[in-house]
């Protein structure tokens, strides 16, 4: 377990370890995750082949571009977070 001290401004460094093991470059994307008492950290670094099949919204619902994006994002860090492929 790494422990991190944040900043004044509630920041913090993610440790080399860590964004090696995620896959994460300078200006890439993470979601923060909640699971039961936890929260995990995830790279958001999806292609559209990942996103297929994300977003299911009930016939005649139409939802705008914004409503859609953060849609895929959480769930495309909540499969990161339970490890599907």
């Amino acid at each position: 377990m790494l422990g991190q001290k944040l900043t004044s401004k509630y920041q913090t460094t993610i440790p080399k370890e860590i964004r090696e093991f995620l896959g994460l470059e300078a200006g890439d994307r993470v979601m923060f995750v909640k699971k039961g008492d936890e929260v995990v950290i995830v790279g958001v670094n999806a292609t559209l082949a990942d996103l297929r099949g994300v977003v299911k919204s009930p016939r005649g619902k139409r939802k705008t571009s914004d409503e859609i994006r953060e849609i895929v994002k959480s769930r495309v860090a909540e499969r990161i977070a339970r490890g599907d492929d």
